[in-house]
């Protein structure tokens, strides 16, 4: 029978989520993506809150959370701030590699270090040369004896100047393509680790957001996650997995923009009467609940088939791409809506805008997202 009701406990992390984000995040939103804060002190109030790594098995002592229920709180924090957020949810898509074929000892060295402290990690695929194209990365290992020795470059990662541990990826051989790819996991402190913070983002400005350089990394054999030459196979098991967070994360940005024109409509007037009543404005609001809804539904169907072991690539495809792409119109009218105030750093809808666009951009452009699309309709 399909239905469409939440359950108790998820109106319970929803209502939880949200109250987090208007009395913990969105008092410091202005402050901290102006100065490019890193909020570790919103970091340590939510995993003190139990709002942080929430794919940790419950054997481990995390939350157990699944890819649902996880997107409900995602959505609600994220209408705090997406800057913030980010640093609080970035942990998420560094545990899926090792939830998806980490070793049990792995899982038990990584992720129990997540529910025993605060602790940062991160999932380490781009690089300069290679986004979109995961298969064109220059990251490279080689073996010798128990270890496996790294070099190479990653950047646009985030959590990546501030990880106390790494999921990176890294070939063996640039002509194997995908083929070459492994996933090793392995401390940040380790010798040969270079790492600073990118400065400068249009948008999310208080996530941290590192370039990471491996110069001679020695790691053991014992780091290498699942079978040599399927990374490849596993970062892209883990965007399937990730992917309507990310739908979640517009979906929060979206709401707020739409609640912040609601009662902005209300309050301006414009030839003797409030903007509300003007029938171009309503159909701008109309247009955005009308998106947000669809989001949702897309964004709950992909999590719920995920969470069920279904093939979840196409449709977490159309969340990730429907949903970017609909934020981003959504928060570009709300400024309109705002006119002059919405360009302002006053109001919160610029920033809403500029944070909007980093959808379109990580965890698949949504350029590659139709890619993904197409060859799947293809297939037949």
């Amino acid at each position: 029978m399909l239905g469409f009701d939440l359950t108790d406990e998820q109106r319970e992390l929803k209502e939880l989520a949200h109250k987090f984000a208007e009395q913990e995040i969105i008092p410091r939103a202005r402050e901290y993506d102006d100065k490019e804060i890193f909020p570790v002190d919103v970091c340590e109030k939510a995993f003190a809150a139990g709002l942080m790594n929430f794919g940790v098995p419950k054997e481990l002592g995390g939350p157990g959370l699944g890819v649902l229920d996880t997107c409900l709180i995602v959505e609600e924090l994220n209408y705090g701030c997406s800057g913030i957020s980010n640093a609080v949810g970035a942990n998420d898509l560094a545990t899926l590699p090792i939830l998806i074929a980490g070793s049990d000892e792995q899982k038990r060295t990584y992720l129990g270090q997540l529910v025993k402290k605060l602790t940062f990690c991160a999932f380490a695929i781009t690089e300069p040369g290679a986004g979109s194209d995961v298969a064109a990365m220059s990251t490279t290992y080689r073996r010798e004896g128990d270890e496996f020795i790294l070099n190479g470059t990653k950047h646009f990662i985030s959590n990546g100047s501030r990880a106390d541990w790494y999921v990176t990826f890294a070939t063996s051989d640039k002509r194997l393509k995908h083929k070459g790819i492994s996933c090793f996991v392995f401390p940040s402190s380790v010798s040969g680790i270079t790492r600073n913070r990118m400065h400068g983002k249009l948008g999310q400005r208080a996530a941290d957001t590192g370039e990471i350089f491996f110069e001679d990394v020695r790691i053991p054999a014992s780091a290498l996650v699942g079978r040599e030459g399927e990374g490849f196979k596993y970062a892209m098991a883990t965007f399937d997995h990730s992917r309507p967070e990310i739908s979640a994360i517009a979906i929060g940005i979206a709401q707020r923009a739409l609640d912040e024109c609601l009662k902005y409509s209300k309050q301006r007037s414009a030839f003797g009467q409030p903007i509300a009543n003007f029938q171009a404005i309503q159909f701008m609001m109309a247009d955005m609940a009308i998106q947000i809804e669809a989001m949702r539904l897309l964004t709950y169907k992909a999590a719920w088939l995920v969470d069920r072991g279904e093939g979840a690539n196409t449709i977490s495809a159309y969340a990730k791409a429907f949903s970017a792409d609909a934020t981003m119109q959504i928060t570009t009218d709300a400024v309109q809506i705002f006119g002059g105030y919405g360009y302002m750093k006053d109001y919160p809808v610029e920033k809403l805008m500029r944070d909007a666009k980093l959808l379109q951009i990580y965890e698949g452009t949504s350029q590659i997202q139709r890619v993904v699309i197409a060859r799947n309709l293809l297939k037949g």
